[in-house]
């Protein structure tokens, strides 16, 4: 007889610590563990804006997957786009097209996110997104381009334009990321005797009253604070009417003349778990405190794709879609499958948080480890701290620590790359959203496999 087949779908915090903690504890030949991802990498998205600005290399934040794994692992190269639970199957689209359907007794849905959008006239096609590797490698070279043409202008109204950013999302994706490329333009436009200063602006804008709420009044007022000494402007309760080529238009009335759109105003689960047809909470599903998903046989969800009981809270909260919280949710789930194939009992996630890290660039962030705020040097210390130790190979502690110190000794670099010069590069570029099957086009595909059978 062969041996279960474990099946689990993404490649992110929650995916891969399930892959990993499996390996470790599955017996030989106990059961088949395949991991369906587009790439050979989980993405350490915590350090993106590091990334965008320049301070990290791009494949510094690429943990490769064959690096970090005990071989035991198939890795399929491709995204799912169905989930038929009655049949066990999953539907997968490999990087090559090719559309083929993967069985399963016991999958785990870690697909993750996708970027949260509203229907504003010109978002799609004009904004820019800070959720995958690609897309921060193009923020960087749009945004050095941005100086690059402004300083070669001759036309005022062009040098307004392309002088002006404006990031949408008060959240820590955006605040950090903001607070980066701010900081890259600041030190490269000295190297731009055309280009005065003062031109350059910054606007960090939310619809929310206050900034990273999370990290409590004083930490997130400290935030804001220095954010505002560093020239960023940051707008509350403020978001985007209109977006266009050469201008963004605020709900508060305010045109600005801007080609820099960067959009990180939150996070939807990916339109994967539509497929599945399940009661959902907010488009994440809605599993029990063990992270099963009631009436599916061996169906387990957890990360940004589920809303899992956040039994700390209680009062019906779910846990926030954190890498903190995925981490620690892989590890219960990957027990959760041994005990569901060996016959023992589940356990129910329980988290204890840890704390939160803002990074803003330099010697500035803001921190709340174990609940002692600090700011600063000291913050900065564990802000850094906390994301080296938790890369999961040598070879990227090795890389990341390597890139930040000689960004300290040798300060940023100004090269735009051009390897994406003159593509599209948008939101509706980037996360494929129109991949996924319907859940009619789901059942007529497994039906029409079976009757092949």
């Amino acid at each position: 007889m062969a041996p279960p087949r474990i099946l689990v779908v993404g490649a992110g915090f929650a995916g891969v610590e399930c892959v990993r903690r499996l390996e470790r504890r599955l017996s030989p030949g106990e059961a088949q563990i395949t991991l369906v991802t587009p790439f050979s990498y989980q993405l350490y998205l915590p350090l993106l804006p590091q990334v965008a600005s320049g301070v990290l290399t791009p494949q510094s934040v690429a943990v490769s997957l064959r690096r970090s794994s005990r071989h035991r692992t198939r890795i399929v190269p491709g995204g799912a786009i169905g989930v038929d639970t009655k049949a066990k199957i999953c539907v997968i689209r490999k990087i090559t097209d090719e559309i083929v359907n993967e069985p399963y007794d016991y999958i785990v849905l870690a697909a993750g996110s996708v970027t949260r959008t509203f229907d504003i006239p010109g978002l799609l096609d004009h904004a820019r997104g800070m959720k995958t590797l690609a897309e921060a490698a193009y923020v960087r070279d749009h945004v050095i381009e941005q100086l690059d043409v402004a300083d070669a202008s001759q036309d005022e109204a062009e040098r307004a334009s392309r002088l002006q950013f404006v990031v949408v999302g008060g959240g820590y994706a955006g605040t950090e990321t903001a607070a980066c490329l701010q900081r890259l333009t600041t030190n490269a436009v000295k190297h731009y005797p055309r280009l005065d200063p003062k031109l350059i602006k910054w606007h960090l804008i939310d619809i929310a009253p206050k900034l990273m709420p999370e990290l409590g009044d004083k930490l997130g007022v400290s935030a804001m604070k220095i954010l505002r000494k560093r020239g960023i402007e940051v707008s509350l309760g403020v978001s985007i009417a209109k977006a266009g080529g050469e201008e963004v238009t605020f709900t508060d009335g305010r045109v600005l003349p801007c080609r820099t759109l960067i959009w990180t105003a939150g996070v939807a689960a990916s339109p994967l778990i539509a497929t599945l047809g399940a009661e959902t909470v907010r488009g994440r599903l809605a599993v029990n405190a063990e992270m099963a998903l009631p009436g599916a046989d061996g169906v387990f969800a957890l990360g940004d794709a589920a809303a899992v009981p956040d039994l700390a809270k209680g009062d019906g909260a779910v846990c926030p879609p954190t890498a903190q919280h995925a981490m620690r949710q892989g590890r219960i789930v990957a027990d959760n499958v041994l005990a569901s194939l060996r016959g023992g009992t589940l356990q129910p996630y329980v988290h204890k948080d840890l704390g939160l890290v803002v990074d803003l660039g330099g010697r500035d962030a803001v921190s709340k480890p174990l609940g002692i705020e600090l700011q600063g040097i000291p913050a900065q210390a564990v802000a850094r701290g906390y994301h080296w130790s938790a890369l999961r190979t040598n070879v990227a502690k090795t890389r990341v620590l390597t890139n930040w110190l000689l960004n300290a000794v040798a300060g940023d670099d100004f090269v735009r790359t051009g390897f994406q010069s003159r593509k599209p590069a948008t939101l509706r570029d980037f996360e494929y959203t129109d991949a996924y099957l319907s859940p009619e086009e789901l059942v007529a595909r497994t039906e029409s496999a079976a009757k092949r059978k």
